[in-house]
Order: structure tokens, then sequence, then C-alpha cells
């Protein structure tokens, strides 16, 4: 059973369907798709730069080694789908929600990943950098020994995510709730300490 999107909003609808298709290397830019579902498409070391994905199901894919600058990928679906070593610059993958995936050494800099969906996801080997990930589901993402640097978590949902020893200096964590989070052995900035402290309803004073 696949994960719920926040607020229970469902998948949006495909209308047509590429199956097997053995994509390893190609070259996507500029290309663009519209509610179309990909199964067990190979994207091994694909490469694109201003594709648009809008309302498309990837589901059992593999981005491995992919690259990947300025495309959309917007309100997207991705099931049992491998990121490993995927590289993202300045992509956008607003509303996108994530199933039952793996990102082992992901690597996000840049773009906008607001309204994403990532409960529970297994993000301990990914890095993210000035990525603005507004209102996000992490609820249950585990980020332990992560790099989450510069990245705007404003309104995300961080309720029972591990972000131990993650490396979270210029991230913004107003929405942290420091006992509802695992934060051991973080590293922060001394801005974001007088967040959290905040959010734990202490009063910094000098």
């Amino acid at each position: 059973m696949m994960a719920d999107r926040k607020h229970g909003a469902p998948a949006p609808p495909t209308d047509t369907t590429v199956r097997s298709a053995d994509w390893d290397s190609k070259d996507l830019s500029g290309e663009q798709h519209r509610r179309v579902a990909f199964v067990d498409v190979d994207l091994t070391e694909a490469v694109s730069r201003g594709a648009e994905f809008f309302e498309c199901t990837f589901r059992n894919c593999r981005f491995n080694a992919s690259t990947h600058e300025e495309s959309g990928f917007i309100n997207c679906t991705f099931t049992r789908t491998s990121f490993f070593d995927a590289t993202f610059t300045r992509c956008k993958f607003v509303g996108s929600m994530f199933d039952g995936s793996t990102y082992d050494l992901m690597k996000v800099a840049g773009g906008d990943w607001s309204f994403v969906g990532l409960p529970g996801a297994d993000l301990r080997n990914a890095t993210f950098a000035d990525v603005r990930m507004r209102e996000a589901d992490l609820t249950g993402a585990r980020f332990a020994g992560a790099k989450l640097r510069g990245v705007d978590l404003s309104g995300a949902w961080l309720s029972k995510a591990d972000l131990s020893r993650c490396d979270l200096r210029g991230s913004d964590l107003t929405s942290l709730d420091p006992v509802t989070c695992e934060i051991a052995g973080a590293i922060i900035d001394p801005v974001q300490a007088i967040t959290i402290a905040a959010n734990l309803g202490l009063s910094v004073r000098e």
C-alpha cells in the first residue's frame, strides 16, 4: 500500500504508459511528458536539461547515476524507484510523492522540492544543498548523518524524523520540534541554536 499524500490527496491519473523501456544514457533534454506512467523503465546514466515531467508516475524505475539540470518533475509519483548516485541540479519536484524508493548517494543542489512527500524515506546517504523544501512531508524520514545545508524547511512536517548527526547548518529550522525529532549530534549554527531554544519555550537573553 502506497504512503498517503499530504491531506489525503489522490495521485494524479495517467493517460499513457511506457513499459520496460531501455533509456540507459538517453538524453532527455527539452522533452515534455504529461500524465505518463513509466513502468520498469531504465534511466541509468540518462541526462536531462530543461525536461518536464508533469503528473507522471514512475514505478520500479532506475535513475541510477543519472544527471538532471533545471528539469521539472511536477506533482509526480515515484514508487519503488532507485535514485542511486543520481544528481539533480536546480530541478523542481513540487508536489511529488515518493514511496518505497532508495536514495543512496543522491545529490540535490538548488531547486524547489516544496510540498514533496518523503515520509519514512531513508535519506541517510543523500545530500541536499540550498534546496527549497517548504511544507515537505518528512514525517519519520531518516537523515542521520546526512547533509541538509541551506535548506528551506519552513512549514515542513518533521515529526519523528531522525536528524541525528545531520549537518543542518544554514537551514530553516523554525518547524523543528526537538521533542518529536531525534537531533543528537546534529551540527547547527548559532542562529539555529537560538531558534531551537525558542521552539523549546526558552527565553534567550544576553
